[in-house]
């Protein structure tokens, strides 16, 4: 006989009666003050005016009192707003597109790479397996530099792209949001592997004319996950300089960092890394609050800690051979998870609703008395966001995180698809699927967006926004000319 048909029912009781609970228990302060207020109208209905006059009467109020307890009310009053964060807006951002110029598609990278490792076929076959699996497509974009045969990764070259990426990115928030060069307060730039001197930073300020007493940043060596440690930082500096903008730069210079050896953990980044940048607008003035796109409500940082597994994950390092590259451990995904968890336990108790809170906090009490294999409670996070940003570095660390976190396609599609069209642009790579997300015309007012960044040491980071405004479909940017075609489908192996 053939198999009965599974029980719907109980799966849909169950729904309903996990909803049931979440409705109690998020609005428990509301069912509780109800009926006070129920009894406290039915008290007063029954006194009739006449009482409540009467007892009005009887209350004896003299001028020292009166006067006391109002300067106690504007004393406390004026403590609290001085005390209370000021609120940080994201006015706009702008993420570069390269020409179409410096695009590599598939066959293009392989046949350089049979030229360039001609006496090394192993490394070809590895790079070609690696690329096959990658979730790239084939519009990602390498710098000149790396085009030629043999690649050529000067100084001057490095300078060239990070001219390019830099000033085409900040040219364009300048005409999305009508700001002057003297109008910005605080730059920042992140760029992990590429640090000359005199600094990126200082190129922006020469470049524009700053002011000459611009508060600048130049951060380097975090990886990834810099773009949101930048974000940290000009949040910082904004508490505590009022009315004021700061302009934030995240990249990823490619063209020092191509690897020629043999090293597989050091030739795996040549098949993922992208040309990328964006530019960030940030301001603290309340009147910015209207046109701005974003509300910062929360920045968190994580760091694994100093062990030599973190550490040995993403780093730069010198082959046998003598050729420098970016070296990814196999270890990645296993230190990234711990780093994750970190972060979860720390946003956790921020972003959560009390249902969920309250199931985390009694699995855990019953992990720790009754049995400790119990399976962990992982919280709910989509109660939480809306939409989610989480670090295309690689379709592992996406495949990893969408099951951790128990996501849908849907709440990891910007990723995806961001890594399928740009590849691993870095640590702006969490800007590309934002811009995804708006481009698809999603981001509507209240929404929260939760980005999730990794970067070597290890560390995971998170920003949480919340969005100020219905957003239209953007007439520019990145998407303008793609979006149409995606979601692509992207198979699990791309024969090449």
């Amino acid at each position: 006989m053939p198999e009965s048909l599974p029980s719907f029912s109980n799966s849909v009781k169950l729904k309903y009666v996990k909803l049931g609970y979440q409705y109690l228990v998020n609005h428990i302060l509301t069912f509780l003050l109800i009926p006070i207020i129920i009894a406290l109208a039915v008290e007063i209905l029954r006194l009739g005016p006449e009482e409540i006059v009467k007892i009005w009467n009887s209350l004896q109020f003299d001028l020292v009192q009166v006067l006391c307890s109002s300067f106690l009310v504007v004393f406390i009053a004026t403590v609290y707003f001085m005390s209370k964060p000021r609120s940080i807006y994201l006015v706009d951002y702008a993420c570069y597109k390269a020409p179409v110029t410096c695009r590599v598609p598939f066959s293009t990278f392989m046949e350089h790479s049979r030229l360039i490792l001609k006496d090394n076929p192993k490394s070809v076959h590895f790079q070609m397996r690696i690329l096959e699996r990658s979730g790239l497509g084939e519009e990602t974009c390498l710098p000149p530099a790396i085009h030629y045969i043999p690649p050529t990764p000067t100084m001057e070259a490095a300078r060239g792209e990070a001219e390019v990426v830099i000033f085409s990115c900040i040219d364009s928030l300048m005409q999305k949001t009508g700001i002057k060069p003297k109008d910005i307060d605080i730059l920042i730039v992140n760029c992990s592997l590429f640090s000359p001197t005199p600094s990126l930073s200082a190129m922006v300020v020469n470049k524009y004319k700053l002011r000459s007493n611009i508060k600048s940043y130049n951060l380097s060596g975090m990886g990834c996950s810099a773009g949101l440690i930048s974000i940290d930082l000009a949040r910082d500096l904004l508490q505590v300089h009022p009315n004021s903008n700061a302009l934030v730069i995240s990249t990823e210079i490619i063209t020092p960092n191509y690897y020629k050896g043999s090293e597989r953990a050091m030739l795996l980044p040549n098949c993922l890394f992208r040309m990328g940048g964006a530019a960030i607008l940030l301001s603290n003035k309340s009147r910015d609050s209207r046109r701005a796109k974003y509300k910062l409500v929360h920045v968190v940082r994580t760091h694994k800690g100093a062990d030599d597994k973190a550490y040995k994950c993403v780093y730069e390092q010198e082959d046998p051979e003598g050729k420098v590259g970016i070296n990814l451990s196999k270890d990645l995904m296993l230190i990234a998870g711990e780093a994750l968890k970190s972060n979860i336990t720390t946003i956790g108790p921020l972003v959560l609703p009390a249902s969920e809170q309250l199931l985390f906090l009694f699995t855990l009490i019953g992990r720790k008395i009754f049995n400790p294999k119990w399976k962990p409670y992982i919280p709910d996070f989509k109660q939480a966001f809306e939409h989610f940003c989480i670090h295309a570095g690689g379709r592992a660390v996406i495949d990893e995180l969408q099951k951790n976190l128990q996501l849908s396609a849907e709440h990891v599609e910007a990723s995806r698809m961001t890594l399928h069209r740009f590849g691993n642009t870095s640590s702006s790579s969490l800007w590309y699927e934002l811009g995804y997300i708006e481009a698809k015309g999603r981001m509507k007012k209240g929404d929260r967006v939760w980005q999730i960044a990794f970067g070597s040491g290890f560390k995971c980071n998170s920003a949480v926004w919340k969005c100020n405004r219905t957003i239209k479909t953007p007439v520019d940017g990145p998407w303008v000319d793609c979006i149409e075609r995606y979601p692509v489908h992207i198979p699990e192996i791309v024969k090449l």
